[in-house]
């Protein structure tokens, strides 16, 4: 059974930080399965909820809009999704900050929770509780900890977690991120088997000056992820 369901698996590919026109005709192109917006005012990839919403709308049928929160005020999310009907899309949201169960849930809407692995600490993160706490959530999205909040760019340690756990669930229930780039998403996918993965700074244009661009993204950057994630589907489908 567990070799037809890896024949079976399609990896889903978020492209996250996005705040151009031109980057999001370019993800839905290359195949991206969701988008996401980042309304946390400190980032460096930040946008509004207004300009949010007007890029989603470029978002063809079956292409997910996320917003990426952090600690926001569960009242301000409720009157966004007010506002979303009927003229705005409608979002998936994603909590990045210290938010409780009860706050994600009160927000009314579809989430992800994002659970920030320590850094060299991995092995004493207790993604299982983690995971049990927040089972409301449509998924688990795992990302580096890093400074402050959002996605820093880092990876940690994929083998310090249980992925096959019965309450993880990485195939249907994980969303893997940080530090992914076409370089070595084939390895992570083959190692922790996620439902999806999420790119921001992978997929971002070179800075001259070192690091990337921040929220501009390289079409050419995106089109090779998705392709390294496509090959690496088809190998674990052979396996």
């Amino acid at each position: 059974m567990a070799e037809t369901a890896n024949k079976l698996h399609r990896t889903r590919i978020k492209i996250c930080g996005l705040m151009r026109e031109a980057d999001v005709d370019a993800a839905v192109q290359a195949g991206a399965d969701a988008i996401g917006f980042v309304l946390y005012a400190k980032s460096p990839r930040a946008v509004s909820y207004a300009r949010a919403c007007e890029l989603a709308r470029r978002l063809p049928a079956f292409v997910t809009p996320v917003l990426l929160y952090v600690n926001e005020d569960t009242t301000n999310l409720i009157a966004a999704r007010a506002d979303s009907m009927p003229a705005n899309p409608s979002f998936l949201l994603q909590f990045h900050g210290d938010e409780s169960p009860e706050q994600c849930v009160a927000a009314q809407m579809p989430f992800l929770r994002a659970a920030r692995i320590p850094l060299g600490g991995e092995a004493g993160f207790d993604l299982v509780k983690f995971s049990e706490d927040y089972r409301a959530a449509q998924a688990i999205l795992v990302d580096a900890h890093v400074e402050g909040y959002g996605g820093g760019g880092k990876t940690f340690d994929w083998t310090a977690i249980p992925w096959s756990h019965p309450q993880i669930n990485a195939s249907s229930r994980i969303v893997l991120s940080g530090g992914l780039s076409p370089a070595n998403v084939a390895a992570a996918i083959e190692r922790v088997r996620p439902w999806a993965v999420d790119v921001s700074s992978g997929v971002e244009l070179d800075d001259p000056k070192g690091g990337t661009l921040k929220g501009l993204k390289s079409p050419e950057k995106i089109n090779q992820f998705i392709a390294a994630v496509r090959r690496a589907d088809e190998q674990l489908a052979k396996s």
